[in-house]
C-alpha cells in the first residue's frame, strides 16, 4: 500500500510526463493573417481626416507627362519669359566662371588646352546641351573627332585619337534626331551602366538613318532623374525641368492677367438714368437701338474731349477701385514659382528681398550650393568623358592626375579680387621665402591666377623659363616692378 504523500507525488511525476510528451507531439499553434494598417486621423462625423467626405479628399494628382507634349514645352520657352529664365538661368550660372583643371601642367599646355575650347566652342555646346536636357528632359552631345566617321558605333579608344582630330561637339535634343537603343551596359566596371548602349542618330526632316553612336561618344543630358519604370516610358531620357514649374507658373501668368485686367476698372463712370428698366423692358428695338447710340455717342465724346454730356435726370458717379492685398497674392505667387523652380526670387524675378534687414544672402549662398552640387553631378561626368579625348587630340598623352575644379560662381568686386591675390601672393611669397618652394615653381603659381583672377598676365613662359630653380631665402622679383612685400605690407598694387 501506497500512502498519500506517495501518491501525490507520483501524480505529479505522470502529470509532468505528460505534459512533456504532448508538447513535442502537439501542432504549432496558428500564425494569425496580417492586415494592412493605415497610420492616418479620421473624424467620419465632422468629415475630417483620411478616407472622408470632404473637399480635400477628394483631391488627386493625376499623372499628365508633361515632358511628352513637345508644342507646349516649345510655346512655354519662347513665349514665357519665366519659363525661359528657369530653363537658362542654372546652366548659365553653372558653366558662368568655368573650370580649372588641376593637373600639373606647364603654361604654355595650359594656353593650348584653353585654345581648345575656345576653339571648338566647348562650353557654348555644352551650356546647349545643358539646356535642352532641362527643358525637353533629354538632349546628347556627340564628341566629333577627325576620321572615325566610320567607326561611330565602336567604342571610344583613346589611342585611336589622331593629333589635332578633336573638332567639337554636335548637340542634339530628344526630339530633333537622338534615341536611345534599348540595349543596355550591362559591364559592371563602365559607370553608365544600366544606361543606353548606343544612340541612334536620325535625319528627322527625312526620317533617314544616319548612324548608330556608341554610347562611348556621347555626353548624355537629362532633366529630371525618373525612377525606372517612368524612364522607360521617356525612352531612357528624364523629365523636363518644367513640369514641377507648370502649375505654378499657370497660377503666376493668370494673376498676373487678372490684376492686369483691374487697371482698367480702376475708375468707372455710372451713369443714372432714370425709369431705364421699364424702357428696357416696355419699348420695342427701335428705341432702344437709339438709347444705345446716344451712349455711344456720349462715351465717344468723352473719349475725344474729355467731356461728359447727360441728360437734365441723369446722375453721373465714379467708382474707385482699391488694389488691397493684391501684391501680396501676387508676390505669394512668385515665391511659389520661384520654390517649384529652385531659384532664389531675387534671381529669377529680380526682386529685392522684402522685410526688415532682409539682403537675400542667405538665399543666395543655399542657390549657389546647389548651384555647385548641379556642377559636380551634371556637369563634372561630362567633363571627365571630354577632356581625355581633348588631351589625345592636343598632346598625344592624357596626365596620370587629370581632374577639374570649378571655379565660384559668384563674380566678386575689384576690391574682393584685390584682398584674395594678396592673399594667396602673401603665401607664395612665404613658401618660396621659407625656401620649400623655388623662383620657377612661384612665377608658375602666379601665372595660374591670371586663368581666374586676369592678374598677372604679363608673366610670360619665356620669364619662367628663365627663373632660378634653385631652393634660396630671399625675396623673390616680380615683373613690371612689383614685390612680394607691397602685399605683406598691405600694398594696393594690384
Amino acid at each position: 500500500m501506497l500512502g498519500g504523500d506517495e501518491l501525490s507525488k507520483r501524480s505529479r511525476k505522470n502529470r509532468g510526463n505528460r505534459a512533456v510528451q504532448d508538447s513535442h507531439t502537439s501542432t504549432p499553434p496558428q500564425t494569425k493573417q496580417r492586415g494592412s494598417v493605415f497610420d492616418a486621423f479620421n473624424n467620419p462625423l465632422a468629415r475630417l481626416g483620411s478616407a472622408s467626405e470632404n473637399i480635400i479628399s477628394a483631391a488627386t494628382y493625376p499623372l499628365t507627362r508633361l515632358t511628352r507634349n513637345y508644342m507646349l514645352m516649345n510655346s512655354l520657352y519662347r513665349n514665357s519669359w519665366i519659363c525661359n529664365k528657369i530653363v537658362n538661368v542654372i546652366p548659365e550660372d553653372m558653366m558662368k566662371n568655368g573650370w580649372s583643371i588641376t593637373a600639373e601642367l606647364k603654361p604654355e599646355e595650359t594656353d593650348r588646352i584653353v585654345k581648345l575650347e575656345e576653339r571648338t566652342l566647348v562650353k557654348e555646346k555644352l551650356l546647349e546641351g545643358l539646356y535642352w536636357g532641362r527643358l525637353y528632359g533629354g538632349a546628347g552631345a556627340i564628341m566629333i573627332i577627325d576620321g572615325h566617321e566610320d567607326k561611330l558605333d565602336e567604342p571610344l579608344e583613346y589611342d585611336d585619337i589622331l593629333p589635332n582630330s578633336f573638332c567639337g561637339l554636335m548637340v542634339v535634343d530628344r526630339w530633333s534626331g537622338i534615341y536611345p537603343s534599348l540595349e543596355l551596359i550591362t559591364d559592371h566596371r563602365d559607370p553608365e551602366m544600366g544606361m543606353p548602349k548606343y544612340y541612334e542618330v536620325k535625319d528627322n526632316s527625312s526620317g533617314r538613318f544616319i548612324s548608330k553612336v556608341h554610347h562611348s561618344r556621347v555626353l548624355r543630358f537629362t532633366g529630371k532623374k525618373l525612377p525606372f519604370y517612368e524612364e522607360v516610358t521617356e525612352i531612357g531620357w528624364g523629365a523636363s525641368i518644367m513640369e514641377h514649374v507648370y502649375e505654378e507658373l499657370v497660377k503666376r501668368d493668370s494673376t498676373s492677367w487678372n490684376i492686369a485686367s483691374l487697371v482698367f476698372q480702376a475708375n468707372l463712370l455710372v451713369d443714372q438714368v432714370d425709369g431705364m428698366d421699364q424702357m428696357l423692358a416696355a419699348t420695342d428695338p427701335e428705341i432702344q437701338a437709339n438709347f444705345y447710340n446716344v451712349k455711344s455717342a456720349q462715351n465717344q465724346m468723352r473719349s475725344n474731349n474729355g467731356m461728359m454730356i447727360i441728360g437734365k435726370d441723369e446722375k453721373l458717379t465714379a467708382l474707385n477701385y482699391t488694389f488691397a492685398g493684391l501684391s501680396d497674392i501676387s508676390e505669394t505667387q512668385m515665391l511659389d514659382v520661384s520654390g517649384s523652380a529652385d531659384i532664389p526670387m531675387t534671381r529669377l524675378f529680380g526682386r529685392s528681398p522684402a522685410g526688415m534687414n532682409a539682403t537675400g544672402e542667405s538665399d543666395m549662398q543655399n542657390y549657389r550650393d546647389m548651384v555647385g552640387q548641379q556642377q559636380i553631378t551634371k556637369l563634372k561626368p561630362h567633363l571627365n568623358k571630354l577632356l581625355p579625348v581633348m588631351f589625345m587630340s592636343e598632346f598625344g598623352y592624357i596626365p596620370d592626375d587629370l581632374g577639374t575644379k570649378f571655379n565660384p560662381i559668384d563674380t566678386p568686386t575689384e576690391d574682393k579680387v584685390a584682398e584674395i591675390v594678396g592673399k594667396k601672393v602673401e603665401s607664395i611669397s612665404k613658401t618660396y621665402n621659407d625656401g620649400i618652394i623655388n623662383q620657377r615653381m612661384a612665377m608658375t603659381e602666379l601665372h595660374e591666377l591670371s586663368y581666374t583672377t586676369n592678374m598677372f598676365t604679363s608673366i610670360t613662359d619665356e620669364d619662367i623659363e628663365k627663373a632660378d630653380e634653385s631652393f634660396g631665402m630671399g625675396d623673390m622679383p616680380i615683373p613690371d616692378g612689383g614685390n612680394f612685400g607691397d602685399f605683406e605690407t598691405g600694398g594696393s598694387d594690384v
